[in-house]
């Protein structure tokens, strides 16, 4: 597999901005979907514990329901696909368990085999439970899932906007995330943006490299 271009990098990096406005009559190709799907299904987690799950809502009714929990923000009704990004709480020693079937499925080998991984990682779980920050540091995986998402849209030249403007308890309820393991922490909204969307015209303003970059 030859790798693309720095130049064809930033290129996309720079192309992308957080969508307002997408043509709602434009929908992506059933495998530039699955290709960003598939993205966010290899997304990087501590551990590889993968503490999250990507709801993808398609039906109507559900996205006008969410755009109302969105302060009537209009992307999730104008968008192609829209994902909720939903993280796992209380991670436990039967998650590590599970993960650890899934390993053996995929690679090989049994459980005995990983015990002494099995029990950094329990150990790691148990420590951020008794410091108070298990949910906290979970929930940090979910936010490297939709960067990789953010990337991978960029590079195909798919629009998306990532969104924290919601009220997770209402996504919550809205999708039967209530009273499960798992919780909205964001969303993103995917497709292609409407010809009028002032905002893809404008330049991006960041910092100079030499103000957050440090080299040492």
């Amino acid at each position: 597999m030859q790798p693309i271009s720095s130049s064809l990098l930033l290129e996309a990096l720079n192309w992308r901005y957080a969508t307002k406005k997408f043509d709602r009559t434009k929908k992506l190709p059933t495998a530039t979907w699955a290709a960003l799907e598939q993205a966010l299904v290899l997304a990087p987690s501590s551990f590889g514990l993968q503490p999250w799950k990507f709801i993808v809502v398609q039906d109507a009714a559900v996205r006008q329901a969410l755009s109302a929990a969105s302060w009537g923000q209009t992307q999730p009704l104008d968008c192609s696909q829209f994902v909720v990004f939903a993280g796992r709480k209380n991670l436990d020693a039967a998650q590590i368990d599970r993960f650890l079937d899934r390993t053996i499925e995929v690679r090989g080998g049994n459980k005995a085999a990983l015990a002494d991984y099995r029990a950094i990682m329990v150990g790691s779980v148990e420590k951020a439970r008794a410091g108070g920050y298990l949910d906290g540091w979970q929930s940090r995986q979910v936010y490297i899932a939709l960067g990789q998402l953010l990337t991978a849209a960029a590079l195909l030249r798919i629009d998306a906007c990532p969104m924290e403007g919601l009220d997770p308890a209402e996504y919550d309820k809205i999708l039967k995330l209530a009273g499960t393991d798992y919780t909205t922490l964001c969303a993103c909204a995917i497709g292609y943006r409407a010809d009028d969307d002032k905002y893809a015209t404008l330049p991006k303003v960041r910092y100079k490299a030499a103000e957050v970059v440090t080299h040492i």
